[in-house]
């Protein structure tokens, strides 16, 4: 019976095997040379299996009539060795690496022992060679099944590291060369050109095109920019010619950054798969050592106190059979596979995960933490109202604006914009940036203070409070109140359905924080469904009160922050997990982030979540699976229940579905 389904499986094989060489050159997905070759393996032992299990030991009979006796066994054997040696010849040279590394007891080492082993008691008994053969054969199968699912995840991530540009045009005196990124200077103007990557970071002085983010986003949709405005390297230019001034060098851009963070996210390994490391360490020699006893003690015991035959080939067989089953394949490849596949499905919606310890902490995530400005709202503050002026309002901006104008700050940016003029600097002079605060500065010899209330009380100046909902800008000249600019956020499209979606992903508690009045904070956080929110917040505050929260927290339950300015990144070192909006967000967040959302949409938020816990859910169903049918199935092998065939179930059989269910790690877009 167990023959007949052998032999069934084998004719499958076969088929399968020809399916995927004839389909693999259609699909874009195809497999490698190393792939195919390992196809081809497959496809012809398999093959040359099926073909001597249709003739019988019989069948070589007429050799030894013919020739001497014995040399029908003779042959028979040597076709078999020969097929063994197509299937296995490389884990058999894998096995004596490990012995000459002294990395001994490894998979490669179980299999070979085993299948030698059966092999050699077929030669002794002149029996059945097809154990030993289908052995090496599934396992086989299921290597491939594992390199495939690799190959699929690496070509996710692949294809984010398609956004690495090999060149960039330099303009020089009115002609384009062609050099390598690393060589152009910050300052430089370089010219991209529809179809084009662009290169490194910078700012368009002249043109204006659509952008294609997706490889950064895992959005479709383009993104039109034109003169002013800033772009950063790894989008494609679609419509148009774009000049841009690069504004840092090649090796500093986003870029380059993010494939960084891509390469070496493997490197962070999770709990579970430092768990499966250690377990491999300690199973592999103990089960090793339990098949040697199994082959020798028991015959010992019948022969010397027993006084029975020691039965040496059944318990040797036993123990061959005990070694196929304790193979931890399905732990030691299913696991690293699934956290893999799980980092290449995410990074192909544009969620960058920079090792899956993380993967793991955020599948964990009970209280997510925002900051307002740049996560939840958009970050493009305008200037809404001028209230209590004492000149001109258009002076009043202009002096604002010449203030603020050495600060990158999204205020000060906002009033540039309003001011709509080119600026002079040197119209500017000692300047003072004061954290949380604002900014002091002396424009065309006239003492100008622009920040909010804390300043002005600092200054020991009198202010008039407004009325209207917004962050308030107060300025005073030369001592005195000249009034105050109101400048209002907007909230982000999908920022409330984000916050509902991570109720309805197990968040218990989403918190905000914000440097804003208490009153914009509250109208924003009520507009959103936030379940607490903390205003009027330096950014040693918001450290502050997250190191707060994680004292108050149950010790199990993990705190995530959200952020993407620059005072973010304090906070999102200390947090559990800390997760920054790599598109608008500032080098030293996603430096310090831990999970990096290519786009600005919090809805991501949730995703990343989803992902996480799709993921850990598939590596702990592996877990569980491997476990049980391998300590079940190795006990019925040292009983003498279980034989060759449920060893090869129990190793490559449990092997291939746990590779299988890892797979659907890679399946997150319907998340």
């Amino acid at each position: 019976m167990a023959q007949i389904i052998i032999s069934a499986l084998l004719v499958f094989v076969l088929l399968a095997a020809i399916v995927l060489l004839v389909t693999a050159g259609r699909r874009e997905d195809g497999m490698t040379k190393k792939q195919k070759k390992n196809v081809v393996r497959i496809f012809i032992s398999a093959a040359l299996l099926l073909v001597l299990e249709q003739l019988t030991a019989e069948s070589f009979t007429f050799l030894d009539q013919q020739l001497f006796p014995s040399a029908g066994r003779v042959v028979r054997f040597a076709l078999y060795f020969l097929d063994y040696w197509i299937i296995g010849h490389d884990i058999l040279a894998k096995a004596w690496r490990g012995i000459q590394n002294k990395r001994v007891f490894d998979e490669n080492f179980l299999m070979a022992v085993a299948t030698v082993g059966a092999m050699t008691l077929a030669i002794v008994e002149n029996g059945d060679y097809l154990e030993g053969i289908a052995v090496m054969l599934f396992y086989q199968i299921g290597e491939w099944f594992q390199s495939y699912a690799v190959g699929r995840s690496r070509k996710n991530i692949s294809n984010l590291m398609d956004i690495r540009p090999d060149y960039a045009h330099v303009e020089k005196d009115g002609v384009l060369e062609t050099v390598d990124p690393d060589d152009v200077a910050v300052g430089s103007i370089i010219v991209v050109q529809p179809g084009e990557k662009i290169p490194i970071d910078g700012t368009i002085v002249e043109g204006k095109s659509s952008l294609n983010t997706a490889a950064l986003t895992g959005e479709s949709l383009p993104r039109d920019v034109e003169e002013g405005d800033a772009v950063i390297s790894g989008c494609i230019s679609m419509t148009g010619v774009l000049k841009i001034r690069t504004s840092r060098e090649f090796g500093e851009s986003t870029v380059s950054k993010i494939l960084d963070l891509v390469e070496n996210a493997s490197s962070r390994k999770s709990k579970s798969e430092d768990f499966i490391s250690q377990f491999a360490r300690i199973y592999t020699p103990a089960v090793c050592y339990s098949a040697l006893a199994l082959a020798l003690l028991p015959p010992l015991v019948r022969m010397f106190f027993m006084g029975l035959a020691p039965a040496w080939t059944v318990w040797l067989y036993r123990a061959l059979t005990f070694l196929v089953i304790s193979c931890p394949c399905a732990l030691v490849i299913s696991i690293p596979l699934s956290f893999f596949a799980g980092i290449g499905g995410a990074s192909k919606e544009g969620i960058l995960v920079k090792g899956s310890n993380y993967l793991e902490l955020l599948s964990k995530t009970k209280i997510v933490v925002m900051d307002k400005t740049g996560t939840l709202t958009q970050g493009v503050f305008e200037v809404n109202a001028l209230h209590h002026n004492t000149m001109e309002k258009s002076k009043l901006l202009e002096l604002a604006a010449l203030a603020e104008s050495a600060s990158s700050h999204p205020i000060s940016k906002s009033l540039l914009r309003a001011y709509g003029k080119p600026v002079d600097r040197q119209r500017v002079t000692e300047i003072q940036e004061i954290s949380g605060k604002g900014i002091i500065a002396k424009v065309d010899g006239i003492s100008v203070a622009a920040g909010n209330s804390k300043l002005m009380e600092s200054l020991n100046t009198p202010y008039h409070p407004c009325h209207m909902t917004g962050t308030i800008i107060h300025l005073a000249l030369d001592g005195d109140y000249a009034g105050h600019i109101v400048i209002a956020d907007r909230v982000k499209p999908h920022a409330k359905e984000a916050v509902q979606a991570l109720k309805a992903d197990g968040i218990q508690k989403t918190v905000m924080l914000t440097g804003d009045t208490k009153k914009v904070a509250q109208e924003v956080a009520a507009d959103l469904g936030v379940d607490a929110v903390y205003s009027d917040l330096l950014p040693a505050g918001k450290v502050e009160k997250v190191e707060e929260l994680l004292r108050e927290k149950p010790t199990k339950t993990k705190l995530a922050f959200v952020g993407d300015g620059i005072n973010d990144a304090p906070v999102l070192s200390i947090a559990d997990i800390g997760i920054a909006m790599g598109a608008m967000g500032s080098d030293a967040a996603i430096e310090a982030a831990d999970v990096v959302l290519m786009d600005d949409d919090p809805l991501k938020l949730s995703k990343a979540i989803r992902i996480a816990k799709k993921c850990l859910g598939i590596v702990y169903q592996n877990i569980a699976l491997a476990l049980v049918i391998k300590f079940a199935c190795l006990g019925l092998g040292a009983l003498g229940i279980a034989n060759m065939y449920l060893a090869i179930f129990a190793d490559v059989g449990v092997m291939v579905i746990a590779v299988l269910n890892a797979m659907r790690c890679l399946w997150v877009k319907n998340l």
